[in-house]
């Protein structure tokens, strides 16, 4: 099973109480906070409905393991990244040049400049 890491690019103000609880849910909550979990269908579900709110990918053995020696615990507190999180910010998807969504293997060019 693949281990897919998210990371929350959007902040929760002004958010619908059932997407705050779909983080919650994800144990995120903070801008930058990053979570490793296992890929199941129940969490692609939950990805869907908060993806505008947050990133992810599939995580290779080399950034799994700069996560891991950066500490141990269900969420990372990460940096915000170096030079930024794409040409057009983080209120448009990835797939047109933005940020959130799903950046499948991408997302560990995006760890490495958040560690």
């Amino acid at each position: 099973m693949s281990k897919i890491i998210i990371v929350q690019i959007r902040g929760v103000i002004g958010v619908p109480k059932k997407i705050k609880d779909s983080l919650k849910h994800l144990k995120l909550g903070r801008v930058n906070a990053c979570r490793v979990i296992d890929d199941s269908p129940a969490i692609q579900g939950v990805l869907d409905k908060v993806k505008h709110l947050i990133t992810w990918g599939v995580g290779d053995d080399d950034t799994l393991k700069l996560l891991k020696e950066r500490g141990e615990g269900p969420v990372f507190a990460l940096h915000p990244p170096l030079k930024g999180y794409g040409r057009k910010g983080v209120k448009v998807p990835f797939a047109k040049g933005g940020a959130y969504g799903d950046r499948k293997d991408k997302i560990n060019d995006l760890i490495k400049r958040m560690l």
